[in-house]
């Protein structure tokens, strides 16, 4: 079987390549060399979002994302909240976000993120593409949200996950994936370990969300789309499956979720 890989959340524009010292061109070869065919492009504000896409929609295998993270509500200057459906109505944009609740980092900003958060959600029904959930400290308001706006009509996943089981499976519930990052092979995640084995494959999603949170061997350094394959050997592990099994499974995950089934 042939191996093919899809890192679904990454930040190509804020991989810092001088500090790297490579080319912009050698993310791609590096991630060709472990396999990995595509990635998921991921904006966190609406004034980076032209900029981010500029950056690398010469490349056929990156698809985007536009929206507004928690963490960055009310910072756009140039766009107001309002232009996000006509941003995100391209045709390479494949879904809406990162949104969602961070109370961990922006307790003074709840009800703004939770207007935004809302906002998000009906752009993704208006236009039927899947909204991409980023969820700290909020596990309750999260699900809640989600059940209240209708998310399950246009789906989604809640990305780079470290909450419980049982919020994993109320987001299931919803008709959502769930998304595991290089967390997951950090010897204190133990919980996130634990709900990676519980996970039916079909609902699973793997991503670097680079340039952070790179997976052992090279925690602490710069994350790229090349160490998914990182990610998604570990789970094989965990989950004693063949890494070939993973592999096949979130690639159609990504595919009937994103709706690209050109891949």
């Amino acid at each position: 079987m042939t191996l093919q890989l899809i890192d679904s959340h990454c930040h190509l524009d804020r991989i810092d390549l001088q500090k790297e010292k490579i080319e912009f061109d050698q993310l791609f070869d590096n991630a060709a060399a472990n396999q990995v065919s595509h990635m998921l492009c991921v904006a966190i504000s609406m004034d980076q979002f032209p900029t981010m896409v500029a950056t690398a929609e010469h490349r056929e295998n990156v698809f985007f994302s536009c929206g507004v993270h928690p963490c960055h509500v009310g910072e756009d200057k140039n766009y107001a909240l309002s232009d996000l459906r006509k941003l995100a109505d391209a045709p390479r944009v494949v879904a809406v976000g990162e949104t969602g609740l961070d109370y961990y980092y922006s307790k003074d900003s709840i009800k703004e993120q939770q207007a935004s958060f809302v906002h998000h959600i009906e752009v993704g029904r208006q236009l039927g593409k899947p909204v991409i959930v980023h969820t700290r400290d909020a596990r309750t308001d999260t699900i809640d949200i989600l059940k209240a706006n209708k998310a399950n009509e246009c789906r989604g996943v809640l990305h780079c996950f470290t909450e419980s089981w049982d919020m994993a499976k109320a987001a299931m519930d919803l008709d959502f994936y769930i998304s595991i990052s290089g967390i997951v092979t950090f010897k204190n995640a133990v919980e996130l370990q634990d709900v990676v084995r519980k996970m039916p494959l079909d609902r699973l999603l793997i991503e670097t969300d680079s340039p952070y949170l790179a997976p052992v061997p090279y925690r602490g350094k710069q994350n790229q789309p090349a160490y998914v394959r990182h990610v998604a050997e570990f789970i094989a592990k965990l989950k004693n499956v063949p890494i070939e099994e993973v592999a096949s499974v979130t690639t159609n995950n990504f595919k009937q979720l994103f709706s690209t089934t050109n891949l």
